[in-house]
């Protein structure tokens, strides 16, 4: 191995890391819930809203990660973050009132979008093209790890240790990662590309971005593809405990096999990029997802059972989602090249506001029964549907430049 693969495997490894710390955090405790809500006399309901609590201001302020580091540098912010998130778990651990809690998963979620957005970033600070589709692929077979191996140390930690472990857990890795960053993480934003602070520009940026309809098109598509397969993750609890019959140390059953499916379509992602062209991954992408969530909901209304039936079109339509997002992520960037962290900040808060209402009124409208989740998903793929037809019916002048950076 020569000295730049070591580097650029060095790199895809740190960022896969600072990546999925955010969603990692979201399924960890997951398992944890009902004896949280014991431990702390609230109910299923409250301790739902620990989820709110983290994801409302990790919306928030993935609206800044990326302005701050196109200013400040990519390094400084992420080991920051990561400071943050670390004190921010042991806070968790220790609380005794609810809430505590609250206030200590609030401080998490503030800084937990730091690796997903800077990371994107420093992603096309080093590659282009192609090159940045595999890159961002590699990225998210290791990242789809996180979601299938969080809620299963999560509920083994909880059934040797109680919940207070898992968040034990969380400070620890958080610090483990950030000691990794601090030793090989390089700079990929030269002093001399940054931009100054400057409020009323920054202003007038965030304003462009967030009214080009074309990028609002583009994020809305990545964020509604992936609330078809986030829904399940939220209501993890009830869907698995309740709807499947299983207990806390099986959530595997749905992370596993989604995790799986998450990394082959990635690795096809990653396979296509200068192959195939942009259109047809896409078309691809979401002609498997429509299947898959057609096919969810119509085994409700067929005589068949088993987990497996529950599980395997869950898993099909996450191939889908991960063959479409390192493409839809990268068109958005494309968007605004001269100021991509800010725009990465955007294309984050999009997302990840949606996923605070789901967490906190969606899910929860939803998870009643398994049918209305598969009812809650193809919806979700009929409105990434027509949001990413918003992106091309508002692209023609720009199609030449996306196509050239996209297309085989």
């Amino acid at each position: 191995m020569t000295r730049d693969s070591r580097a650029s495997a060095q790199l895809t490894l740190l960022l896969t890391a600072i990546s999925w710390l955010g969603p990692f955090a979201i399924d960890t405790y997951l398992p944890s819930f009902a004896e949280m809500g014991a431990s702390l006399h609230v109910s299923m309901v409250q301790v739902q809203q620990t989820l709110t609590a983290y994801l409302v201001p990790f919306a928030l302020m993935t609206l800044w990660h990326g302005a701050i580091s196109d200013v400040l540098g990519r390094r400084r912010v992420i080991l920051a973050g990561l400071t943050v998130f670390s004190l921010a778990s042991l806070g968790c651990a220790v609380a005794t009132r609810f809430p505590v809690l609250l206030a200590c998963r609030a401080a998490q979620g503030m800084v937990a979008g730091v690796g997903m957005v800077v990371g994107r970033a420093v992603v096309r600070d080093v590659a282009e093209g192609a090159q940045a589709q595999r890159l961002m692929s590699h990225v998210a077979i290791a990242f789809a790890l996180a979601p299938a191996v969080a809620p299963i140390i999560g509920g083994w930690l909880h059934v040797w240790a109680g919940w207070r472990a898992v968040f034990v857990f969380l400070a620890a890795v958080s610090g483990l990662i950030a000691l990794a960053c601090w030793r090989g993480l390089p700079e990929t934003l030269p002093v001399a590309q940054r931009r100054p602070w400057a409020p009323r520009a920054l202003g007038r940026s965030y304003l462009r971005t967030l009214t080009t309809p074309a990028f609002i098109g583009v994020s809305l598509s990545v964020t509604f593809f992936f609330a078809g397969m986030f829904v399940y993750v939220l209501s993890a609890p009830v869907f698995i405990l309740r709807h499947l019959g299983l207990h806390e140390t099986q959530f595997g059953w749905l992370f596993v096999p989604n995790t799986m499916a998450m990394m082959f379509g990635s690795w096809l992602s990653g396979r296509a990029a200068g192959r195939v062209s942009r259109r047809a991954t896409l078309g691809l992408g979401l002609a498997i997802m429509a299947a898959a969530a057609s096919t969810n909901m119509a085994l409700h209304h067929l005589p068949v059972s088993g987990v497996a039936w529950r599980i395997a079109p869950i898993s099909v339509y996450v191939v889908g989602m991960a063959l479409t997002m390192p493409s839809l992520t990268l068109m958005a960037l494309d968007l605004f090249p001269q100021h991509r962290g800010l725009a990465a900040s955007c294309q984050g808060f999009l997302q990840s506001g949606f996923n605070s209402i789901m967490a906190g009124a969606i899910a929860p409208l939803l998870w009643s029964t398994s049918l209305g989740l598969a009812r809650g998903q193809v919806a979700f793929v009929l409105l990434g549907s027509a949001a990413l037809a918003t992106f091309w019916l508002t692209t023609r002048p720009h199609r030449g430049r996306t196509a050239q950076a996209g297309a085989a």
